[in-house]
This record gives structure tokens, C-alpha cells and sequence, in this order.
């Protein structure tokens, strides 16, 4: 591993300048063995893969203006806060699920790290294929379980990821903010549930806990994007993934019943692995940040680009709604209520 503090004009990775800048700075022997390719998905970073002579690595690279309609704008340091967390839980995770750190240009605003073993498929992909495994739900779950329980081991953690601003450009202020003012009829609720979960400060929370993170090969989940990595409301991240699931269902109610039963997996192995029951209020603030990030994801800044018709949008918008108001205490008070709209 290895900290770079120059090597060049600070701009913005290409394939080109990548290549040269391996080479000068010792990390290759010859860039023209490299096929080095954009990797695409991402609104906040420029993102490129790396492989040959050998090595299969991803150079991760932050904006400072996020690529959306809306103006999005977040600190370049975070890079730097997210390659610290994947050095950080590296040792503490099981192996092969997390990326390792090769090198950090602190001048530059860019890291790079391992990729996932060739053949990984992006689970969101899978998903909206409509091949839902329910073993990798489970995975999904544990290792959410996981990171929560090794955080909260780690007297360190606290400490080190203590810091919520990135969290707050990326996640509260153009999910549920700007949805607050989209909807002021649960502006109120909206605002409830953030200053609930802000005063919650139970361990590392991954902030983009989504199906688009995790690479797949055989049934391992290897975990990436740790730029909004933060100490605070680990139930955050669980109703971060239970979102993804859900939507997915709405847009594609044929395969309702296996998304659903993913979501039924993950929580279960998430319940196996930390007893959700003796954390206070975790599962029904779960649920009222499920509902807050079913309705961001139809009208903040950072829509789900896969639901286009208004049909589809107004049951997600209903069932969102109906979740905020009526607050439900179980998972399974609020799969129905989201089955109710699906149809």
C-alpha cells in the first residue's frame, strides 16, 4: 500500500492520464499492458477499472459537483474518509468481502483499490433481471449484522468516523430534506425521523447499503462505496437495502413475491446476527426510514432511474406516505401496507 501526495496537475482521472500516472509513480511497469476503462453507475465520482500484467484494480476518484439535474454539490474529502474505512474493517470483516487499498493521492482526491474477482456480477443487476437469490439476501443481512457488531466492538471506530457532514450533502439533505419540501403534507414526519436518527449514535453505518454495492461471485457479497461511511443509525442502512428491494417489487410486480422474500431473508439473517429486539426502537425506525427512502427515491434529488411512469410512482408515493403516517412497529406491518399498493 501506498500514500501519494503528487504525481499530477490535480484534474480528473482518464484512461490516459491513469495509465501514465501508474507508471510514474512506480505502481506499474508498463502502462501500455493496461486495458483501463471508465466503470459506469456512479453520480458522484469518476470510477475506473484497471486490469492486465496481472492486476485487477478500481481507481475511485470524488467530485465535487455530483452529476444529477439538481444542484448537488459534497466535499472531495470524503474519498479519503472511505478508503480509511475499508482500511479500517478490513481486518475485522471476513476475508474477501471488502476491496483492499493499494495506494491514496491525497493532492488528487482519488484512491485505488482491489476490484472484485472477475465474474462478480452487481447484484442490482441481478435483481432487475428478476434472479433473486435468497442466499445472497441472507448474506446481505449478516454481513450488515457484522459490520454493526465489529464496529460497536472497536472502541476506535467512534472516534474515527465520528464526523456526519458527508453523510448529511449525500444522504439528508437530498433525500429527505428535499423531499420534506416536495411534500410538505409529511414534512413533519420527514423531520421527525431525521431528528430521531441523528440522535442515534449505536455504530458504523455504511450509508449506501444498496444491492448497486455489492459485487456477487458464487453467493459472497464483496462490499464497496464507503464515501458516506459514518458513525451514527446503523437502522439507516437496513432500510436502506429493504428500499431497493421494495422498489424493485413495484417495478416489477411478476416478480413481487421473490423480492419480498429476499426482504424476508435479509432481515432474518440481520435479526440472527444482532438481536434487533434489545436495540431500542431499531426495527420501527427502520421501517419510518423506509418509508422516508421510498418517497426520496421517487422525488429528491437522486431518483431510481429504473421507475419512469406515474402510475408506478404514485403506489410507491402512496405506500411511502402511509408508512411515514402510521409509523408501523414490524416489518411486517409495513411489507403489507406495500403490498397493498403493488396490487
Amino acid at each position: 500500500m501506498s500514500d501519494g501526495e503528487h504525481g499530477m496537475a490535480e484534474s480528473l482521472l482518464t484512461p490516459e492520464s491513469l495509465g501514465s500516472y501508474l507508471a510514474e509513480n512506480g505502481l506499474v511497469r508498463d502502462a501500455s499492458r493496461l486495458r483501463i476503462r471508465p466503470l459506469g453507475g456512479g453520480v458522484s465520482n469518476v470510477v475506473l477499472l484497471v486490469e492486465g500484467d496481472g492486476l485487477r484494480w478500481v481507481a475511485k476518484q470524488s467530485l465535487g459537483k455530483l452529476i444529477v439535474k439538481d444542484d448537488w454539490h459534497s466535499d472531495r474529502r470524503r474519498i479519503f474518509r472511505e478508503s480509511d474505512a475499508i482500511r479500517h474493517l478490513g481486518s475485522k470483516l471476513d476475508e474477501g468481502c471488502l476491496p483492499e487499498v493499494v495506494h491514496v493521492d491525497n493532492e488528487n482526491f482519488f484512491f485505488i483499490m482491489t476490484a472484485a474477482p472477475d465474474g462478480s456480477a452487481v447484484w442490482k443487476e441481478s435483481l432487475l433481471q428478476g434472479h433473486v437469490s435468497l442466499t445472497v439476501a441472507r448474506q446481505a443481512g449478516a454481513l450488515l449484522g457484522r459490520l454493526v457488531k465489529a464496529s460497536r466492538a472497536d472502541p476506535e471506530a467512534e472516534r474515527r468516523f465520528d464526523d456526519r457532514t458527508v453523510f448529511d450533502q449525500l444522504r439528508l439533505d437530498p433525500y429527505y430534506r428535499t423531499t420534506a419540501r416536495r411534500h410538505p403534507e409529511v414534512s413533519e414526519a420527514l423531520g421527525k425521523l431525521m431528528e430521531e436518527s441523528w440522535q442515534v449514535r449505536a455504530g458504523m453505518v455504511h450509508g449506501d447499503y444498496s444491492p448497486k454495492n455489492m459485487l456477487v461471485c458464487g453467493e459472497k457479497i464483496f462490499l464497496i462505496d464507503f464515501e458516506c461511511v459514518h458513525w451514527g443509525d446503523p437502522a439507516f442502512d437496513a432500510g436502506f437495502l429493504l428500499n431497493h428491494l421494495l422498489l424493485k417489487a413495484f417495478h416489477q410486480p411478476r416478480f413481487c413475491g421473490e423480492y419480498l422474500g429476499a426482504a424476508r431473508q435479509f432481515w432474518k439473517a440481520l435479526e440472527d446476527e444482532i438481536p434487533l429486539k434489545g436495540w431500542a426502537d431499531f426495527e420501527p425506525r427502520t421501517l419510518r426510514h423506509l418509508g422516508g427512502l421510498m418517497l426520496a427515491r421517487m422525488d429528491g434529488k437522486s431518483p431510481v432511474e429504473y421507475i419512469q411512469d406515474e402510475e408506478t410512482k404514485n403506489r410507491v408515493r402512496r405506500a411511502a406516505k402511509r408508512i411515514l403516517r402510521e409509523r408501523p412497529e414490524e416489518f411486517k406491518e409495513a411489507l403489507r401496507i406495500a403490498v397493498a399498493e403493488i396490487g
